[in-house]
């Protein structure tokens, strides 16, 4: 096992921290909604609308703190966001009404999309010269945390006990306060000096801002396998209800073992834009294999959408590897924290709105609906070449100096 981890260091300190925090997030992402459903005895409803009102709050918070990062330094204000989680997390135990659970969760969901916006400035810095294949790695590593949260969180689930779900509670907040404490191993991240002229600056770049459009509609195939698929599977379908869990093992399988390599060729703007039409085609192409699932027998479904779930992760590398490549390219070095913060506000988006478009579209209206999803990523994926070069050109301009003004001489009077 050696041999996949990065050299002793400040990338292995990272990649350590990644993991114990991926290992609470697991227990969460498993069972974080049946706590307070089936423990706290919150209507599910109320549970709903909560976790949309702190996704909502939650969107704005990684700019800000991004650019924090950015002016006082990455690794002071990334461990803050993970103190604050850990607190917010353990604050889950008082959460006994509608409005201390809002107050809780929205601290909790504020503080993880600091932190992923904070965070950025440490990979950048500590990442070497391809700080996009560092991300691939924590991606592979993140993957790996979550599944073995998930078997730990089952654990609690299966015994569904009030105290099973508090210990898992418990257990979630302290692994977001160890991941804190292995982030201060590392040496203080200098803050680059900041450039002239408005502070602000993601927020003013169009191109880039487009892209997070684009990269937005795109990460809605994240809900694609833990929302329509298996709601497809149960209703639509004759295959065994226990390859939900199948789905979703060969997609962690493949992401830990595949995504660097797939990343490694991604290495440009120009190749991260090419890579997001191919996912599109291939979130396309997955689509149809899903809505072919129907009305056939249960084990050509099972075959069918397995085979469906592996063109969909091949997608999902591509997509990815774009997002990491166009992400850290095109934003300038003094304020990766800011521009990643805006980065992050599509998948922010995605996560608010993709369970109900995908529900509406592929369960609601049914086979023609997974055909409109499939089209809306292949043409997002045929837009981003084009936003692609507008976002160089872009940096370009930004980049070439401005010819200075003709001196003048006033003419002598009389002259």
């Amino acid at each position: 096992m050696s041999h996949l981890l990065p050299a002793p260091g400040p990338q292995r300190t990272i990649a350590a921290s990644n993991f114990v925090y991926t290992v609470g997030s697991g227990l969460y992402l498993t069972a974080g909604v049946l706590y307070f459903t089936q423990a706290v005895h919150l209507p599910a409803a109320q549970v709903g609308l909560g976790l949309g009102i702190a996704g909502i709050l939650s969107l704005a918070v990684g700019i800000a703190v991004g650019h924090l990062a950015d002016r006082r330094g990455a690794r002071g204000v990334y461990a803050g966001t993970l103190v604050v989680q850990a607190l917010a997390t353990a604050g889950f135990m008082l959460a006994d009404s509608f409005w201390p659970f809002v107050v809780a969760v929205c601290a909790a969901t504020g503080a993880k999309g600091a932190g992923l916006a904070a965070r950025s400035p440490i990979i950048r810095h500590h990442g070497g010269d391809r700080p996009q294949e560092f991300r691939a790695y924590l991606r592979a590593v993140t993957n790996i945390g979550i599944s073995l949260g998930a078997v730990l969180a089952g654990w609690a689930v299966q015994v569904g006990t009030h105290s099973a779900y508090q210990l898992m509670v418990i257990g979630n907040a302290i692994a977001f306060a160890a991941s804190a404490l292995i982030v201060l191993r590392l040496r203080p991240v200098k803050p680059e000096p900041a450039a002239d002229g408005p502070r602000w600056i993601a927020l003013r770049d169009r191109p880039y801002l487009a892209l997070t459009v684009l990269d937005g509609i795109m990460a809605i195939q994240f809900k694609v396998l833990t929302v329509a698929v298996p709601l497809w599977l149960i209703a639509a379908t004759t295959a065994p209800h226990w390859l939900i869990s199948g789905t979703m093992l060969l997609n962690t399988v493949v992401v830990v073992t595949c995504q660097m390599r797939a990343s490694r060729s991604i290495d440009t703007p120009t190749a991260g834009a090419l890579a997001y039409r191919r996912s599109g085609f291939a979130f396309l192409l997955a689509c149809v294999l899903i809505s072919l699932t129907q009305g056939i027998p249960g084990w050509a479904a099972a075959a069918l959408l397995l085979a469906a779930v592996a063109v969909h992760t091949i997608g999902e590398l591509w997509h990815a590897a774009a997002g990491f490549e166009i992400s850290f390219a095109l934003a300038p070095r003094q304020a990766t924290g800011q521009y990643l913060g805006v980065f992050g506000l599509g998948a922010g988006l995605a996560e608010a709105a993709g369970p109900a478009l995908l529900i509406s579209l592929c369960i609601t209206w049914g086979r023609p609906g997974w055909y409109v999803v499939g089209a809306l990523f292949a043409l997002t994926g045929l837009a981003a070449p084009l936003v692609v070069r507008w976002a160089r050109r872009h940096d370009r301009a930004a980049e070439r100096p401005q010819p200075e003004a003709p001196v003048t001489h006033a003419k002598p009077l009389g002259a």
